[in-house]
């Protein structure tokens, strides 16, 4: 990955971050900036498979998030040392969706099949969809039950010790004001510890979704944060400044051996040394 100004951005931040400092990595544009994701996600999950003979990922929508879902596929056609995933061998999990019917455009399973999932062969079994509006649910917190349910039968048939399965990567976009997967700033999934969570009255429509908790979010070896756009450099500037996490939820994703923000110059023209 191409580092602009990405060394001095970490430095400055270990200044003002508590605890460990996170991983920021900066890309010219959105498209490097996905390219670069879809590259280091495949790498990650080959590396996975090689431990533990399985992989698993949880997967974010937005512009970028499904440009690096595109840009994965093209790469399984022709994979390079050190990234050939068995796709047959890779949970895939979803980090939020929109509670609307399971053909609607605005659900994030629809834009991931047709991007990645149904051109590299993941099996039905693998791929843990978030229920739609029309999947038997009057209301999502009842999708939101049934989610946290399949993850704590997932994570028992793995041998877990909790009620979450491992994620090995869980992708997240964030959104201007700094919300993370459906958790936006003072809505009362801030404060939820619940690992998965109805949400509703959302300020971006559709109104109505299902997302993964903080609790969950935590859980995750790997944290992934993919934002571009100078429309989000404030957010971004924010959270890594140390922001509290009902102002900007962004802040509050932490995870358990890795958080890393990948980023565009516009996302990252906040930052400390940014300018230099």
């Amino acid at each position: 990955m191409t580092l602009t100004p990405g060394d001095r951005i970490v430095e400055r931040l270990a200044e003002t971050t508590e605890g460990p400092v996170p991983d920021v990595v900066v890309e010219p544009d959105a498209e490097m900036l996905a390219r670069a994701a879809a590259s280091a996600l495949v790498a990650r999950l080959a590396a996975a498979q090689a431990v533990h003979g399985t992989a698993s990922v949880v997967l974010t929508g937005g512009g970028v998030g499904t440009a690096v879902l595109r840009h994965v596929a093209e790469l399984a056609q022709e994979p390079a040392p050190g990234q050939d995933v068995d796709w047959t061998a890779v949970d895939v999990w979803w980090g939020d969706e929109r509670f609307v019917p399971a053909d609607d455009d605005e659900r994030n399973e629809k834009g991931a099949r047709e991007a990645l999932l149904d051109r590299v062969g993941v099996p039905a079994g693998r791929v843990h969809a978030m229920p739609a509006s029309d999947a038997g649910f009057a209301e999502p917190e009842e999708a939101a039950e049934w989610y946290a349910g399949t993850l704590a039968d997932a994570a028992r048939d793995a041998g877990a010790d909790g009620p979450l399965p491992r994620f090995d990567v869980l992708l997240l976009g964030m959104g201007p004001e700094g919300h993370v997967a459906s958790i936006f700033p003072g809505a009362p999934a801030v404060a939820d510890e619940r690992p998965v969570v109805a949400v509703r009255d959302c300020p971006k429509p559709p109104p109505t979704r299902v997302s993964l908790g903080f609790s969950a979010i935590s859980t995750a070896e790997e944290v992934w944060l993919l934002v571009s756009g100078e429309g989000k450099a404030e957010a971004v500037a924010r959270a890594l400044g140390g922001a509290d996490r009902s102002e900007v939820p962004a802040a509050g994703v932490r995870g358990r051996q890795a958080t890393r923000w990948l980023l565009d110059a516009g996302a990252a023209g906040q930052l400390p040394g940014a300018g230099e």
